[in-house]
């Protein structure tokens, strides 16, 4: 049972008051009393219109399904469609021509383009590997990787391999800082003469052919050359110069590595990647924000037989071409994700004992923490312009971004902090936000940081929202819906026309194969091409190999390119393309229903084994056919949906998809045999985890917009509860 104490009103459990008032606080300038004084203030001002929103979506969407039933044999006639989504407020009108107001921005926003990592805050290694992942070696990426064509031999160290790599990194660079003469492999020294960087040759002495990408060196206190850095569309890369090393050795030029400035940015995420579902879950993911926020987290790691402390990066001084000392930043810029507006928390109870919107308590909390960034005395800070950077998920619509703006309007009125020093990544990835895009971004016109398409998310409402208008094509189909590049296009698009270029982040979704570096080098290319000035990447690994995309592309052009194109052609999608339903219009074999039925139950048990019995929010699951993909609530969101839609309109029944259900939970069983901690689902399927991914096909309807967190927090917290019950019965048994 959780332990609560009173505070203002507000029952607060145990765990998360003393992490709050013995930790959070300090050095803050703010007092406990008043956090929680704030918070209470919150929930009155705020509880009541939240639920009211929520209210407004399910009565929206009943709405949409009535009119989807009355409609369905006569098919959708857009213009019609359109006026009856106005009539009910789904569409608002278009506001007038407006730029957004973001002052105080970093240049990680408005100035460099670059890969953005999203992390779990729950895990503390990977939330510093992340945070680290500012810099990455292009050597160990494309050795560690299948992105030259295969994976390394196992083993030490292979020569062979090592040559072909430092081959490709070099064939890289004659890309992207190509010499006046000559290429780099060919390179034997450095020379310096001034600010120009000078390169020894086989045949002579050669220049950079852009001499202002040399943006510096760095020496030993000897004066030894140690990297000479390069700049190529804002982003910098160090080439190592170190003879002593076995890969140094046998260079020309003595280079033992190239490192890659990488993330830039990085989403500290507390919402669709980690299970909190209680109060000691939330207070572990505050607590590793605390710990990003004053630069002293560490964890100890153990690896490759040994054992080490992972801590924060520190900063990298250098000289400018001109003789200055200059400094890089050590570490991507840090987001914090809060969740959406659905989701209650049992971490504090109001005056009549109900769970307070998790996203109040998040608001506060985490801007509570970011505090000691904003006053910290000395050493790298997150934020040199003096922001904090919020991202806020699954909003459903200007309303409910407004609702938003107005949390961190008090938040800040708390916290004592000037006004707008919040600022507010919004989530694109609702299709009622998608489809009022100008006005969601409208509404927080002194916030935004940044857009984002979260096609996974998009994906899931996309059924959910039109479940009725009849059978969705298959998932992979979906990728080629009507709906989904106008979605894409529109982001970008509408980005431009609101003033975020040169404020704020244009932004693209995750790479979800992991493992998959070489296809991800010949496909992500798009995103940058795209206008994306960040797109998201699954690991540093991945953000290093991916920021060779923004080496390539100067996405500041391109979307100056895009201007131009809109400019000259008008817009470049249409919202009737975006509003256009993909319902299935062809037969499909029994195979090809099969395969769909057994690619959603594998990839949702897959994934709610671990959430529910392991409280895993995010990790690389094996798919139906053992590729590691990225799993997290959102592609849940898609295969359960999915699923449910067939189910509803008679493509499949209950009774095959349980059978297929039973089936999944033996293959992921075996994928998960090497695990000692895991718990198998058959032969019984009785336990939690194969309930709630039974829930989520079969009650689904008891969910809003088909999400998955009402039904996994319901388990994972039944699966606490037993596993306490068990440990205080053991604790008995030994007395």
């Amino acid at each position: 049972m959780d332990i609560y104490t009173e505070r203002n009103g507000l029952k607060i459990e145990q765990t998360l008051a003393s992490f709050v008032e013995q930790e959070a606080v300090a050095g803050t300038g703010v007092e406990a009393a008043e956090v929680w004084a704030g918070l209470a203030e919150m929930v009155d001002a705020f509880g009541g219109q939240n639920r009211a929103l929520l209210e407004e979506r399910a009565k929206i969407h009943q709405k949409i399904d009535a009119w989807h039933i009355a409609n369905r044999d006569a098919g959708i006639d857009q213009a019609t469609y359109q006026e009856f989504l106005r009539e009910i407020g789904y569409l608002v009108p278009e506001p007038a021509a407006f730029s957004v107001e973001t002052t105080k921005i970093d240049p990680e926003f408005s100035e460099i383009a670059g890969p953005q990592l999203v992390v779990p805050i729950t895990n503390a290694r990977y939330a510093l590997n992340a945070a680290n992942a500012r810099w990455g070696s292009l050597y160990d990426a494309f050795y560690g990787t299948d992105a030259l064509g295969s994976l390394p031999p196992s083993g030490g160290y292979d020569p062979v391999r090592g040559k072909e790599v430092v081959r490709q990194a070099k064939k890289h660079l004659d890309r992207v800082v190509p010499l006046v003469a000559g290429r780099w492999k060919e390179v034997v020294g450095f020379a310096f003469d001034g600010p120009i960087l000078g390169l020894q040759h086989a045949a002579g002495l050669t220049a950079l052919a852009d001499p202002s990408a040399f943006a510096g060196t760095v020496r030993s206190e000897n004066g030894d050359l140690r990297e000479v850095v390069l700049k190529v569309h804002g982003l910098h890369i160090r080439l190592i110069v170190d003879p002593t090393t076995e890969v140094g050795a046998d260079d020309p030029a003595g280079m033992s590595d190239v490192i890659l400035e990488a993330a830039i940015s990085t989403i500290m995420d507390m919402e669709d990647s980690v299970a909190c579902v209680d109060g000691p879950d939330k207070a572990l993911a505050y607590r590793n924000w605390l710990g990003l926020m004053k630069g002293d987290l560490t964890e100890e790691v153990s690896k490759g037989g040994r054992s080490f402390t992972r801590a924060l990066a520190p900063d990298i001084a250098y000289t400018a071409p001109d003789g200055t000392p200059a400094v890089l930043p050590g570490r991507a810029l840090m987001l914090v994700r809060n969740v959406g507006h659905l989701m209650t928390t049992p971490a504090a109870l109001d005056a009549e004992g109900n769970e307070i919107g998790e996203g109040l308590l998040d608001a506060l909390i985490s801007v509570l923490i970011a505090i000691h960034d904003l006053k910290r005395p000395g050493g790298p800070a997150n934020s040199p312009a003096g922001s904090v950077y919020v991202v806020k998920p699954k909003l459903h619509g200007p309303s409910e971004v407004a609702l938003t703006d107005d949390i961190f309007t008090k938040v800040e009125e708390i916290l004592g902090l000037e006004r707008y020093t919040v600022k507010v990544g919004i989530m694109d990835e609702e299709r009622r936000t998608s489809a009022n895009l100008a006005a969601c971004i409208a509404a927080a016109k002194h916030r935004v940081c940044f857009i984002n398409t979260g096609f996974l998310d998009r994906t899931g409402d996309e059924t959910s929202t039109s479940m009725e208008a009849g059978p969705m094509v298959p998932k992979d189909e979906m990728k080629n819906a009507a709906w989904l590049a106008s979605y894409e296009t529109r982001n970008v698009d509408i980005g431009l026309a609101c003033g975020l270029k040169g404020r704020a982040q244009i932004g693209k979704g995750m790479w979800a194969a992991p493992d998959r570096m070489a296809d991800m080098l010949a496909q992500k290319i798009a995103h940058p091409m795209a206008g994306a000035t960040c797109a998201w990447v699954p690991s540093p690994t991945a953000a290093t190999l991916h920021a060779t995309h923004y080496h390539v592309v100067d996405v500041f052009r391109r979307l100056d390119e895009i201007e131009a194109e809109i400019l000259a052609n008008g817009p470049r999608a249409s919202l009737e393309d975006l509003l256009t339903v993909p319902v299935l219009e062809r037969s499909l074999s029994d195979q090809e229903i099969e395969d769909e039925i057994r690619n959603c139950c594998q990839g949702i048990l897959g994934y709610v084994v671990r959430w529910v019995n392991h409280g895993v929010g995010c990790s690389k699951v094996p798919d139906i056919n053992d590729v590691g993909l990225m799993e997290d609530r959102a592609t849940c969101r898609i295969s359960s949906q999915a699923l449910v839609n067939w189910i509803h309109h008679g493509i499949v029944d209950e009774t095959r998809v349980m059978n297929a259900m039973r089936q999944m939970a033996e293959k992921v069983d075996a994928q998960n045999s090497g695990d000692p901690a895991y718990r198998p689902m058959a032969p019984k399927f009785g336990g939690h985890a194969f309930q709630a991914a039974c829930d989520l096909v079969f009650n689904d309807g008891n969910w809003p917009s088909g999400y998955t967190e009402p039904t996994l927090h319901y388990r994972r917290r039944q699966v606490k509860a037993k596993e306490a019950r068990n440990s205080a019965e053991a604790v008995g048994a030994a007395r």
